[in-house]
């Protein structure tokens, strides 16, 4: 028995020192918005559309993390289906290009501008 459970902890541990675990491949898809500021705003709500649109999203897609046992997150492997890791990541981009936008008051129309004569 104890045998078996020291096998069981470093296949554990080696499982989450590969970089394949769960939480590591969950904090990959946090994305900077900073990189898109450089994006006109029609061209990146253009974008984030069709993201949202290729992956079956809707485009307020914000990443989503699991909650694993207590204390096992980095030694437990990844076993997401490629399709939900695209999606997933997918939705790292999305939520990016959402800040951006927001940040930008993009998609928003322009305050219309009074004139007023001076005196």
């Amino acid at each position: 028995m104890r045998w078996n459970m020291m096998i069981l902890a470093s296949c554990l541990a080696t499982t989450g020192c590969v970089g394949n675990s769960t939480s590591e491949r969950q904090d990959a898809n946090i994305e900077s918005s900073l990189q898109y500021d450089s994006v006109p705003c029609d061209q990146l709500l253009a974008q984030r559309n069709g993201l949202a649109q290729q992956n079956n999203l809707p485009t307020t897609a914000k990443p989503t993390f699991s909650n694993p046992a207590m204390g096992f997150g980095p030694f437990t492997p990844d076993i997401r289906s490629k399709a939900q890791r695209d999606a997933d990541k997918a939705s790292g981009e999305i939520d990016a290009m959402n800040r951006s936008i927001e940040r930008r008051d993009c998609g928003k129309p322009d305050k219309q501008k009074k004139f007023t004569l001076p005196g």
